[in-house]
């Protein structure tokens, strides 16, 4: 793991995380979700990062979740036994799915339809396995899923259970609370969610099935939700990191954001109010989830170089390596006087993307004194 004195002596653009604000934002899902007596599942699809996942996982070998079956493979690789892979699973991927179960990973999968029970069946046939599956609920009709009342729950059921496969459960997943403002809104969709998982594994159980796992989360939700009564655990993943998009809907503040874009001052256009920097598209992604929320946030909030934001500066457009820092639309704040070199520290506004630029963190450690640590990160599917 190769070490650096100075947060001014790496290249930029960089991508930075804040180990101390990382950690406590961890402590303060998993505190939250201990009052309510439910384990967490974390998402491992933001960070996708062996060293950053043993701080997040609290036993280090999971549970966890994943969104790609590389995901899966390099985190089972690393020791983590127990994974749900939380993309509906097709027939052309079980081969890889057994692989990684062959290996010790207590690997489960997730689907919705009949037609996808057949396939994981066969394969449990072909490979002597017993393939754990969570069938996918829907609870808001953001994406995925079987609404609670389908009768392709109890067929889908039905065939898993019959036909050699584990019928462990039921997952879903409020996508459209990210749409949602404030602490009431919020609870209200984790309660959407919570209702549709339970009411779904009532139903499964009603018909003779099994159905131990009832797996709910968002990271909104996970943060809000007053009654997790029937709920099994909990799953949430920019959580660790929080970003922007969560900050707009009231999940965070900017001070919990740990996840950031070193970058450089590479040249000005006083007379248009621009700053430029050498952090573009490329770097910051091209999310641009906060457009539609109350506060635009532009490619990102600019901040200096320890971490603390510049009143009313973002980054107003991009390029593919070119950013442009500007001050927000109506803002009479004074556009900063930043030389060339200058460093500055961009938010950004999904962590998972930005994240996805890059092939490691750039990590501040908690004890202030100690060097720079550098985490690989990993992409791909």
């Amino acid at each position: 793991m190769r070490t650096t004195d100075s947060i001014n002596s790496i290249p930029t653009p960089a991508l930075i995380v804040d180990e101390a604000r990382m950690l406590r934002n961890v402590a303060r899902l998993e505190c939250h979700l201990n009052s309510l007596d439910v384990p967490i599942r974390p998402h491992l699809k933001t960070v996708k990062s062996v060293d950053a996942a043993r701080r997040i996982l609290s036993g280090g070998d999971g549970p966890a979740t994943v969104s790609t079956l590389k995901e899966a493979e390099i985190f089972a690789a690393a020791g983590v036994g127990d994974i749900l892979y939380a993309v509906g699973i097709v027939a052309q991927k079980m081969e890889r799915v057994l692989a990684i179960r062959a290996g010790g990973c207590d690997l489960s999968v997730v689907l919705d339809t009949p037609e996808q029970a057949r396939a994981v069946v066969e394969a449990c046939r072909q490979a002597n396995d017993v393939i754990p599956v969570l069938i996918e609920i829907d609870a808001d009709g953001h994406r995925s899923g079987l609404r609670p009342d389908d009768p392709a729950l109890i067929a889908t059921g039905r065939i898993l259970h019959e036909g050699g496969a584990e019928l462990r459960g039921v997952v879903t997943h409020a996508g459209e609370s990210y749409g949602a403002v404030g602490a009431d809104a919020l609870a209200a969709f984790a309660e959407v969610e919570r209702l549709a998982a339970v009411t779904a594994a009532e139903a499964l159980r009603a018909a003779g099935l099994p159905c131990r796992t009832v797996s709910v989360g968002s990271t909104p939700t996970a943060h809000f939700a007053r009654n997790l009564a029937g709920v099994t655990e909990v799953r949430a993943g920019v959580y660790a990191f929080f970003d922007l998009v969560m900050a707009g809907i009231g999940v965070c503040t900017l001070d919990d954001i740990a996840l950031s874009v070193l970058t450089t001052v590479i040249g000005h256009q006083k007379e248009r109010g621009w700053i430029i920097v050498d952090a573009g598209w490329m770097a910051l992604s091209r999310d641009r989830g906060t457009a539609s929320q109350v506060v635009d946030q532009g490619y990102g909030v600019v901040c200096d170089v320890q971490g603390r934001v510049i009143d009313d500066l973002i980054v107003k457009a991009a390029n593919q390596e070119h950013g442009i820092v500007a001050l927000r639309p109506g803002s009479s704040a004074r556009l900063p006087d930043l030389a060339l070199g200058s460093q500055l520290r961009i938010l950004p506004n999904h962590a998972c993307a930005t994240g996805a630029q890059f092939g490691g963190y750039e990590v501040l450690p908690v004890d202030s004194a100690a060097p720079l640590a550098y985490w690989p990160r990993f992409s791909g599917w």
